[in-house]
């Protein structure tokens, strides 16, 4: 497993990161202005956290894409003003997403893939929540940020 307290490791997965966010924008069809050149917010190699400039606003954050070992995923900074509260609002969907799934039920305004492994995906889908939850709750993961 690669080093990732090595900055240029840490750069470079930071970077494909990025990469990834610009590519599930164009794929979901979200106009936006820039993708911030750095995450707001990281844990590598689990999760990025991107602020994304607003096309009717440009110069402000008119949303927040998650990246990493999780499914891509934005939320409006109409609904989370910072990168945590982000998180939390992608987690708490995603939870509920999650139990859906497992029902074997589609949630009203969710969808990771094509449907057909929901119940399959569903625990994986909750534990990204859960540990997405797990930071979202300590004060230390966001200490350098929130400074």
């Amino acid at each position: 497993m690669p080093d990732y307290d090595d900055p240029e490791i840490e750069a470079q997965w930071c970077t494909e990161r990025r990469k990834e966010v610009a590519d599930y924008l164009r794929r979901e069809g979200l106009a936006h202005g820039e993708i911030s050149a750095e995450p707001a917010w990281h844990v590598a190699p689990y999760v990025s956290v991107w602020a994304v400039e607003s096309m009717a606003a440009p110069g402000f954050t008119g949303w927040w894409a998650v990246s990493g070992d999780m499914p891509n995923d934005h939320v409006s900074a109409s609904k989370a003003s910072n990168p945590r509260d982000a998180v939390r609002a992608i987690a708490s969907l995603w939870q509920e997403a999650a139990q859906y799934m497992a029902r074997g039920e589609k949630h009203p305004t969710l969808r990771i893939g094509s449907g057909e492994q929901d119940e399959e995906l569903a625990p994986m889908l909750a534990s990204r929540a859960e540990l997405l939850l797990e930071w979202v709750s300590d004060p230390q993961a966001w200490e350098e940020d929130e400074a």
